[in-house]
């Protein structure tokens, strides 16, 4: 039987960034053998989330970016011995993950949509998991 748990492995480059995951996560579907279900794709990580958003016009994840940075500003004074607050704050409000329906073996996503690992404390190593369940 294929393996229904996969974690993906994601560097990335800026302070913050969204990375596009839908290729991989359709990769990981196909893999599975699995043609009806739901994959959830899940961030253990405090300072990023994941999210399923539009993706076609990059200038949305700019004004995602300056709304977030409106709502919880990088320099505001912090209790957070870290120094990232503000990361902890916008992952929390992105979510750590999303849930896809799968049938006919394909991601179930609308015409402009594509899953985005988002990243608020980078540049940093992580990993996202993620699980294929037939049903």
């Amino acid at each position: 039987m294929p393996r229904t748990l996969n974690v993906l492995e994601i560097q990335t480059q800026t302070a913050d960034e969204f990375v596009d995951l839908t290729a991989k996560v359709k990769a990981v579907v196909q893999q599975s053998g699995v043609t009806a279900g739901t994959v959830v794709v899940f961030c253990p990580h405090t300072t990023a989330g994941i999210t399923v958003q539009e993706n076609t016009d990059p200038a949305l994840k700019e004004d995602l970016f300056e709304a977030l940075e409106r709502m919880v500003p990088r320099d505001r004074p912090q209790k957070h011995g870290e120094g990232n607050a503000h990361a902890h704050m916008k992952a929390a409000m992105i979510g750590s993950s999303a849930t896809v329906l799968v049938e006919g073996g394909k991601l179930l996503l609308g015409q402009w949509q594509a899953i985005y690992f988002v990243e608020f404390d980078g540049p940093r190593r992580r990993t996202v998991q993620v699980k294929v369940m037939a049903g």
